[in-house]
């Protein structure tokens, strides 16, 4: 999908079919994605201003949409786990 002027690019973007059986367009953030044409998803609300009737988005990490590979900041908005080792051990102080 395209957005409007004066912006230009092919934005990704799903056609879901919600439980209450109603169809709309989904925005799907990140960088790539791995969707398949029955997969299931999570929408979240929240519209993107460049793309006309586009008022939901899919969460990320979420069911079958994958997080964003290679993310380091904002993982828990593109659904990334954490590459690192976690937290890092505490110091030792040493009482003299």
């Amino acid at each position: 999908m395209t957005p409007r002027k004066p912006n230009s690019a092919l934005r990704k973007v799903a056609r879901v079919r919600l439980s209450n059986k109603q169809e709309v367009t989904a925005y799907i953030p990140g960088e790539g994605h791995e969707l398949a044409e029955h997969a299931i998803v999570l929408v979240r609300a929240g519209r993107v201003k460049d793309l006309a009737g586009v008022k939901y988005q899919v969460v990320r990490g979420k069911f079958d949409t994958t997080g964003v590979v290679g993310r380091k900041t904002s993982r828990s908005r593109y659904g990334t786990k954490n590459e690192g080792g976690g937290v890092r051990p505490a110091t030792q102080a040493t009482a003299q």
